[in-house]
C-alpha cells in the first residue's frame, strides 16, 4: 500500500536553490532552481478559449449542485509513472473536455470538478482556482442555528453566492516585460514573484522543461487589487551583493567569495518571502495518486500581515514538486477573518462581538463594510447605522 504524503504544515523550499533576483520596474523575479530532477512527474498546460468556465463541484449535471464560475484561461494536466521511470508530458492539448455553450454575448465551458482523473496516470486540475474555490467555501453554509438578527436569506442560503474580484497578470505594469526579458536558468523550476518588494506569488513545477513551457502562464494568473496597486505606484530596490576585494587573491578565492555572496543573497531573498515560507498553514488533501498528494492551503490569518492561499503537490517523502500561491488583499483577509470568528462562536453575534472587543452594532457595521451586510436583517442593520 502506497504511503500518503502528509499534509503540509508549512511551506519550505528545502530541495530548491534560491538564485539572485532580476528587477524590472516594480517587478522582482527570484529564480528557484532544482539541481536533482526526477522526471517521473510532469505538468502540461491545457489552454481554454472560452470567456468563462462553469465548474460543477459535486455533480455532472449543470442544473444540480454547487458551481464555481470564473474566467479560467488554462488547466494543468499532471502525468506520472508508477515505477519512477521518466514520463513525457504529452497529450494535454489533445483531450477534449467538458461541454461548450455559445451565444451572441459570451462563450462558456462546463467542466466537472476542480481536479479530475482523466486516465490511469493523468489528472487535470485548475491552477489557483483550486485554492480560490477553497477560500470561497470557508464557512459557506452560514449560520447553523437560527439566531435572531440574521436575514432570511442567510438562514436559507448561507453565503451563496460568494464573490471575489482579482486582476489578470497582464494588468500589472512591467510584469509582461519582465517575463519576456528575464533570463531563465538551466535548472530553473520556479520563481518567487515580488511586486514593489511584496511577495505576490510563489510558483514551482517538477522539471525545468515544465517551467519553460509554463513561464508565461504567470501573466494568465490572477492577483489581488493590492498587487495591481503596488505595480502602478511602487518600485523595486536594486540591492547588490558586496565582495571584500582584500580577500580575493586568485580565481579560487574569487569563486569562494562569490559562493558566499550568493548564499547570503539567497538567505536575504528567502527572508523577503518569510510571510509565506516557514509560516503555519492549514491544508486540505484534494487528491492522492501513487505517492503524490495534491493539496490546497491557507496561511494562519493575521490581520496586520501578509496572508496567502495556494495549492501544492508533495511526494510521499515530503518533497515539494508543485506550488502556486495567491496573496490575499487586506479586504479579503478581513472577510475570511470575520467568517472564522463567527464560526468559532457558532455564529452568535453578541458572543462574536464581545470576543472582538466590539459592540453588537460595531460588529454589524464591520460585516456590512466587508460585504456581508446581506447576512443581517434590515432592522438590525438600520439600528446599527443609527447608533453609528
Amino acid at each position: 500500500m502506497v504511503k500518503k504524503a502528509h499534509l503540509l504544515e508549512k511551506i519550505a523550499l528545502a530541495n530548491l536553490e534560491i538564485a539572485p533576483s532580476q528587477v524590472w520596474g516594480a517587478v522582482r523575479i527570484v529564480p528557484l532552481l532544482r539541481r536533482q530532477v526526477r522526471h517521473d512527474l510532469r505538468l502540461l498546460k491545457r489552454n481554454y478559449d472560452e470567456d468563462i468556465t462553469i465548474v460543477n463541484l459535486d455533480s455532472e449535471r449543470l442544473d444540480r449542485g454547487i458551481k464555481y464560475i470564473s474566467y479560467v484561461p488554462h488547466g494543468l494536466v499532471l502525468s506520472w509513472s508508477d515505477d519512477g521511470s521518466p514520463v513525457a508530458a504529452m497529450g494535454g492539448q489533445l483531450i477534449s473536455e467538458g461541454k461548450r455553450y455559445n451565444n451572441s454575448i459570451y462563450s462558456a465551458q462546463i467542466v466537472h470538478r476542480m481536479a479530475k482523473r482523466e486516465a490511469k496516470n493523468q489528472l487535470r486540475f485548475l491552477p489557483l482556482h483550486l485554492a480560490m474555490e477553497g477560500f470561497l467555501s470557508v464557512h459557506f453554509a452560514g449560520p447553523e442555528i437560527t439566531w435572531q438578527g440574521y436575514s432570511r436569506r442567510a438562514k436559507s442560503q448561507g453565503l451563496s453566492p460568494r464573490i471575489e474580484f482579482s486582476f489578470s497578470g497582464r494588468a500589472i505594469p512591467a510584469l509582461e516585460d519582465a517575463l519576456r526579458v528575464f533570463e531563465i536558468h538551466e535548472d530553473q523550476v520556479g520563481v518567487l514573484l515580488f511586486i514593489s518588494e511584496s511577495l505576490a506569488s510563489a510558483f514551482v513545477v517538477p522539471t525545468p522543461e515544465d517551467y519553460r513551457a509554463l513561464h508565461s502562464s504567470l501573466l494568465q494568473d490572477f492577483y489581488s487589487e493590492l498587487m495591481y496597486e503596488y505595480g502602478l505606484h511602487g518600485r523595486s530596490t536594486r540591492i547588490e551583493a558586496e565582495i571584500d576585494e582584500s580577500q580575493v587573491k586568485d580565481l579560487e578565492t574569487l569563486g569562494k567569495a562569490l559562493a558566499i555572496a550568493r548564499s547570503q543573497w539567497a538567505q536575504f531573498q528567502g527572508f523577503m518571502a518569510s510571510n509565506l515560507l516557514e509560516r503555519p498553514i492549514e491544508s486540505k488533501r484534494i487528491y492522492t495518486a501513487d505517492g503524490f498528494t495534491l493539496q490546497r492551503f491557507m496561511t494562519d490569518l493575521q490581520l496586520k500581515s501578509e496572508n496567502h492561499i495556494g495549492e501544492a503537490i508533495v511526494r510521499d517523502n515530503g518533497q515539494l514538486e508543485y506550488l502556486k500561491t495567491y496573496r490575499l488583499s487586506e479586504a479579503q483577509t478581513r472577510r475570511v477573518y470575520l467568517l472564522k470568528q463567527l464560526a468559532a462562536h457558532q455564529w452568535h453575534l453578541e458572543e462574536t462581538a464581545s470576543s472582538l472587543g466590539n459592540t453588537l452594532d460595531e460588529l454589524i457595521q464591520r460585516l456590512d463594510r466587508a460585504g456581508f451586510g446581506y447576512l443581517i436583517n434590515d432592522g438590525e442593520r438600520q439600528k446599527a447605522k443609527k447608533q453609528n
